[in-house]
């Protein structure tokens, strides 16, 4: 149900978001904290800054807080970005530094720059005359704010001045209900001295009545009043959170993300969000997420990866086995070997985590975050035959972070696809019974399917890829399948993969060793 109502909420805002009148579409940044031309992109309406430990996530995030002129009623003050990039004493900052933004304002293209020089911001429009920072509310808010003693005892003072009592609208308890599944009597604001201090108050319904200030409350509850009381009656707005999953079970996080989009979706409010979490990951599109990594003291946006680079980055299992491979049939091959491999192994599917999907052209720079995650002992990279030229240049990148690399390649110095037709080709009946067709279709199939592609102008990557997925249309069995059924006969002893099976096993029981 919870995937469902994500799915059904993607789509909603995808189709909303040329309808936000005020959109902040990309923000460049060059000379700060190590930035180099860094160009990150926002095309969800909701976008998730995810990385490692010093990328950068909190620079983008506090970036994007100095997009707008403030208006009434802002979390910032007016002394951005001074206020958000602080420079002690010339130590913090230093030399130029650019922060450009792309915006859509009132349905119009715009851009700005911040930039810096001789210790002074300035603005500038691209060369356009009487250009002006567009106007919009910004709120910036870091989740993780109450561990510090000085705050707590400014709680402590602050309960001995007197006290005026607010009411929260209801929006804004309803809110916090569903995502933390409590039911509030009554939710107020205590305001107080100091006098830019206040304090929330919560009243519980029957059947256990309670009543309780947020310095009673658990730094979830706190957390997620917080934010219902300060976003739940925002419009148009731009809504900053640092560490969103602080103190939240990833459950509350992913209800949390839900309904932060759902607000999007109502009040037309964009949402940057920085996080270390996968629960959060998991809530919104690829599209709406912006990997960061650091490499030779530059950052960069990677795409967003599904599976194993995802999982690296953000923590997996300490038993599993990671094997990369390029795609969805280079998977279903290698799962039918382990297929054929674990019952000799005494072992399961799940203890060998794969992934895919990334393109062989990729594989270096994943060697390299692999090996700076202290990850790539314990990865498998299985290339397609017909990669095998870019050996070299994996074993540069393994070697530059001084780790050994591990490797397989599939059988055959062809692609994938083309490794299968040729078994089907050569073998038809052997597979009509494994693939439970009936005497003959999978022969005529093959030949057909064959004339029709024998004149094909294209690399032959593209034309293995299209006649497979043209046979596997026809016999109406997904690709996954197919590729699975073979990897598993062409397992077996005497099969063609036999040989890639033997090494992959010599492999996982390496790997289990040192485990």
């Amino acid at each position: 149900m919870l995937r469902r109502n994500f799915e059904q909420v993607w789509n909603q805002l995808r189709a909303k978001r040329a309808q936000f009148s005020d959109y902040l579409e990309r923000i460049v940044l060059d000379g700060i904290r190590g930035f180099k031309d860094l160009r990150v992109p926002f095309q969800y309406p909701v976008t998730v800054l995810a990385g490692p430990n010093a990328c950068g996530k909190s620079t983008v995030l506090f970036a994007a807080a100095c997009a707008y002129r403030r208006v009434k009623g802002d979390s910032l003050s007016g002394r951005y970005p001074s206020e958000v990039f602080p420079d002690v004493r010339g130590y913090d900052i230093g030399g130029a530094v650019r922060m450009e933004f792309h915006y859509i304002v009132s349905g119009s293209n715009q851009a700005m720059t911040w930039s810096r020089s001789r210790d002074k911001w300035n603005r500038s429009y691209f060369g356009r005359k009487k250009g002006s920072q567009p106007a919009r509310k910004t709120y910036l808010r870091t989740l993780a704010n109450l561990t510090s003693p000085s705050e707590v005892r400014r709680f402590l003072q602050f309960s001995r001045g007197p006290l005026q009592e607010q009411t929260l609208p209801a929006e804004v308890v309803a809110f916090a209900h569903r995502i933390l599944n409590r039911e509030y009597d009554q939710v107020t604001v205590l305001k107080g001295v100091p006098a830019d201090r206040d304090m929330l108050h919560a009243r519980l319904k029957e059947p256990e009545p309670a009543s309780y200030s947020e310095f009673h409350m658990s730094a979830g509850e706190r957390a997620i009043l917080r934010l219902a009381k300060d976003v739940s009656g925002l419009e148009g707005a731009l809504v900053l959170i640092d560490e969103i999953e602080a103190g939240l079970h990833p459950f509350t996080q992913q209800h949390l993300m839900l309904e932060l989009q759902r607000m999007a979706l109502r009040n037309e409010i964009q949402f940057i969000i920085a996080t270390h979490s996968p629960a959060v990951l998991e809530t919104v599109p690829a599209e709406a997420r912006v990997f960061l990594e650091r490499q030779d003291g530059a950052v960069n946006v990677r795409p967003p990866f599904r599976d194993i680079m995802q999982r690296a980055l953000y923590g997996r299992p300490l038993d599993k086995l990671l094997v990369l491979c390029e795609d969805e049939v280079a998977e279903a091959l290698i799962r039918g070997v382990l297929d054929v491999l674990g019952p000799a192994l005494d072992w399961l599917q799940s203890n060998v985590e794969v992934g895919r999907d990334s393109g062989m052209t990729e594989f270096p720079a994943h060697v390299r975050t692999l090996a700076m995650l202290r990850q790539l002992d314990s990865t498998l990279f299985i290339l397609d035959g017909d990669a095998r030229e870019l050996i070299g240049e994996l074993h540069k990148a393994a070697g530059d972070q001084s780790h050994a690399l591990q490797t397989l390649f599939l059988p055959g110095e062809v692609s994938p696809e083309q490794w299968i037709w040729d078994r089907l080709r050569s073998a038809p009946s052997e597979y009509e019974e494994s693939l439970g067709l009936s005497s003959g279709r999978l022969r005529e199939s093959v030949e057909r399917i064959g004339g029709i592609y024998a004149s094909a102008v294209d690399k032959p990557r593209n034309i293995a890829k299209n006649r497979l997925v043209s046979l596997s249309d026809e016999l109406q069995i997904d690709m996954h399948t197919l590729a699975r059924t073979v990897g598993r006969r062409e397992g077996k002893p005497g099969g063609e993969l036999r040989p890639f099976a033997n090494a992959l096993q010599d492999k996982l029981s390496d790997w289990r060793s040192r485990a």
